[in-house]
């Protein structure tokens, strides 16, 4: 028994020590996003109409029945010479959203703009083979491309288009926003996160000059770019990711506008953002898969290579996080029999300090309005510890993903839903793409949510309460996400 306890203990060191570097890389990357580099300023100003160049604008959609008009009537909205821009809306829908989409498309043809519904007979490739297929009739010298959930601003083609003056330049991402963060304590928490990615990981790559990504929407590319890579690729859920380093390992550089805003809908309901973190999670893990060779047989620097590997495992985290979940709790019946004192694990708080700096840079320097209040401080205290449950109760679901992904198991692009959801008022129960039944993964969820339940009830009676927080943490998380799970699944 003694010898299990230490080849346990070894490998939950093991694990500490991989999401510790992690960690440190996060922290790392908020050195440089605290370094302010210099975004180039250009702009068309004092450039004539005429000699604006032409614009694609790219909605790849798919049965967005709830939104496709709230999209075509914002991109409608740009303020760019109409002359200067088409919209292509690439419909792969198998429902009603081909007849509201064309309706929407003769209704603005009508009115001069210079639009096109384009659709297929098949969804081969999904959303890569979708722009793949699209970028074909695109007449534009630079392609932008949205989601069905996004709301960019008027200004976004006169805000984005000027960075290219750089003919290095292959791609522009803006920052999101989240049109319905205080929906729900699920979008507070996912914005909490992605404030994360598109401050201080976008921004410090940028600033670094580290390989960045473009996120699938709210960004612009060179048409010349997406060739000279090797164009769209539907062998990964992330296309997005996999084009990006392609472009980058091709000489191209992304810049990332960090102070130029596009909002967008956030899943409001649990089995939509468990759909979407099956594909971010599977989709990063398959990319690594794909690119970790090249990216070090390239002749990039040691320092890029080495981020590179870090942000294409990013996903894996989730393995490890499970891992140490699971594990601990044997350890605090294993523990007592063998010699080893549990304060030097303490080292590892090491992370826990370091996400909290990142997470409180990124939302209540950065994302938030008005910086640093009273307010604010306690929505960061509260926030931050219900974030790290539910990201912990979501590592399960998650790890399945990434193991799909590194053992290469393909499966379909899902979609995550978007139901119009803006305000506290709005209900997405009896959408038609609402989510309902239970799958096994839930039901593991409610076991695990049990498990440490039980784990915490265990170490009271051995009278070894070292893991309690830990195992408190994760029964929250993993109840809540069974809860919401679920809950959403049989609304009406």
């Amino acid at each position: 028994m003694a010898t299990i306890a230490y080849i346990l203990l070894g490998l939950y060191v093991v694990a500490l020590i991989y999401i510790m570097v992690f960690c440190l890389m996060q922290f790392h990357l908020l050195y440089h996003y605290r370094q302010n580099a210099e975004v180039s300023q250009a702009n068309f100003s004092d450039t004539k109409d005429e000699d604006l160049p032409f614009v694609t604008i790219q909605l790849p959609i798919f049965n967005e029945l709830y939104v496709v008009e709230r999209l075509i009537d914002n991109i409608a909205k740009f303020d760019y010479p109409k002359d200067k821009y088409e919209i292509h809306i690439l419909d792969d829908s198998t429902d009603e959203t081909v007849q509201i989409a064309l309706a929407k498309v003769e209704e603005y043809k009508a009115k001069g703009y210079n639009i096109e519904h384009i659709t297929r007979s098949n969804r081969v490739g999904y959303k890569a083979g979708a722009l793949k297929e699209g970028t074909k009739f695109a007449n534009g010298e630079f392609l932008a491309i949205f989601d069905a959930d996004f709301l960019p601003n008027p200004d976004f083609l006169r805000q984005t288009i000027p960075h290219f003056v750089d003919e290095k330049v292959g791609v522009v991402q803006t920052r999101w926003e989240h049109i319905n963060e205080d929906y729900s304590l699920i979008t507070r928490l996912q914005a909490f996160q992605l404030n994360v990615h598109f401050t201080v990981e976008q921004m410090g790559r940028y600033n670094a000059d580290y390989l960045l990504q473009f996120n699938g929407t709210a960004g612009v590319w060179r048409k010349e770019c997406i060739a000279d890579a090797g164009g769209w690729e539907a062998d990964t859920l992330t296309e997005d990711l996999d084009l990006s380093y392609r472009a980058q390992f091709k000489g191209w550089k992304i810049t990332f506008l960090e102070d130029i805003t596009s909002p967008a809908e956030l899943p409001a309901e649990m089995n939509g953002l468990k759909s979407q973190q099956h594909r971010w999670m599977k989709g990063g893990a398959e990319t690594a898969v794909k690119l970790l060779p090249k990216v070090w047989k390239s002749n990039i620097s040691l320092g890029q290579k080495i981020h590179a590997t870090s942000h294409l495992l990013s996903s894996s985290i989730f393995l490890f996080v499970f891992f140490i979940g699971v594990s601990s709790v044997p350890l605090v019946f294993m523990l007592k029999g063998i010699n080893f004192d549990l304060d030097y694990l303490g080292v590892f708080l090491i992370s826990l300090l370091t996400i909290i700096v990142v997470y409180y840079n990124a939302n209540v320097r950065k994302a938030w309005e008005d910086g640093l209040t009273v307010k604010n401080f306690f929505k960061f205290i509260f926030l931050f510890p219900v974030f790290l449950a539910l990201s912990m109760g979501l590592s399960f679901h998650n790890s399945i993903a990434v193991i799909q992904g590194l053992m290469g198991k393909k499966s379909p692009f899902v979609r995550t839903p978007k139901f119009n959801i803006k305000g506290l008022t709005d209900k997405f129960a009896k959408d038609k793409y609402h989510f309902k039944g239970i799958n096994k993964v839930t039901i593991f969820e409610g076991l695990l949510a049990i498990y440490f339940t039980m784990a915490i009830v265990g170490a009271i009676m051995v009278e070894n309460t070292s893991f309690i927080i830990f195992h408190a943490l994760l029964a929250f998380g993993y109840s809540t996400i069974f809860f919401f799970s679920i809950k959403h699944s049989n609304a009406r």
